[in-house]
C-alpha cells in the first residue's frame, strides 16, 4: 500500500471468551467476553469482537457521510446510525457476519436525497470496502432502504 494515512495497532491476549485488548497507544483497553447467546455470562464484564465491529463500522460510516455531504453540499445535521452486526452458522463449521447500518439524518427530508448520500458514503467507507462482496450489508436511510 502507498502513502498510508494511519495504522492502529493493538494486542489482544486470551481470546474472545475471557481475554483482554488494548491498543499500543493505550487509547482503548478492553476485557473481551462470550454474550449470554454464545455460553457466556453477558457484556458486565467485558465485550465481544461484534459489538467492536459494529462500534468501528458505525463510527466509520460516519466519517464517510461526512465526506459524501462536503462533496454535495449537504447539510447532515447530527447523524445517528444504528449498527448491528450478527454472527450466523455458515454451514461448513465457520462463522460468518452480516451487518445493517440505520442510517438518520435529520436534516434531509428528501428521501431520495438521504438514500444517495448513504450509498455514496458505501462507496467510500473503508469498513464498506473492506467488506464488500464479503458480507451482507444492509443499509437504511430516514428508514428507506438503501
Amino acid at each position: 500500500m502507498a502513502n498510508p494515512i494511519y495504522t492502529a495497532t493493538a494486542t489482544v491476549t486470551g481470546g474472545r471468551a475471557a481475554g483482554h485488548g488494548r491498543t499500543h497507544d493505550g487509547a482503548l483497553e478492553v476485557n473481551l467476553r462470550l454474550p449470554k447467546e454464545m455460553g457466556g455470562d453477558g457484556g458486565e464484564a467485558g465485550t465481544n469482537p461484534e459489538q467492536l465491529f459494529a462500534i468501528g463500522y458505525a463510527a466509520c460510516f460516519e466519517g464517510a457521510l461526512g465526506v459524501i455531504a462536503r462533496r454535495e453540499k449537504a447539510e447532515l445535521g447530527e447523524v445517528s446510525i444504528d449498527s448491528s452486526v450478527t454472527l450466523t452458522p455458515n454451514g461448513s463449521g465457520g462463522f460468518q457476519l452480516s451487518v445493517e447500518l440505520d442510517v438518520t439524518l435529520p436534516a434531509l427530508s428528501d428521501p431520495e436525497q438521504a438514500k444517495a448520500i448513504v450509498a455514496g458514503a458505501h462507496e467510500v467507507c473503508p469498513y464498506s470496502n473492506a467488506t464488500r462482496d464479503n458480507i451482507e450489508v444492509k443499509l437504511t436511510a430516514n428508514g428507506q432502504s438503501v
